[in-house]
């Protein structure tokens, strides 16, 4: 059974807590190579780290995002 909505959001805000507290405080969002969930590429892009779409396409970080859908849903799940 997955947690509530609620409990994701706060999950997501932790892992974007996070990734900004182990970057140098010029860095806003890890690379999409640093991505290992398709959730952390989406949190990164909803962020503002716009070329992690580079190809404008809609699905950032294509080596762990893989449909337009993925990303749909998982941006629903987080309120963006």
């Amino acid at each position: 059974m997955k947690p509530p909505l609620s409990a994701r959001r706060i999950a997501l805000a932790l892992l974007v807590i996070a990734v900004g507290a182990a970057q140098p405080s010029h860095a806003f969002a890890a690379s999409c190579k640093q991505a290992s969930t398709c959730e952390e590429a989406v949190v990164m892009w909803c962020g503002g780290y716009s070329r992690a779409d580079g190809d404008g396409d809609g699905i950032p970080c294509e080596n762990v995002c893989h449909s337009l859908e993925q990303v749909q849903k998982i941006k629903k799940e987080i309120g963006y």
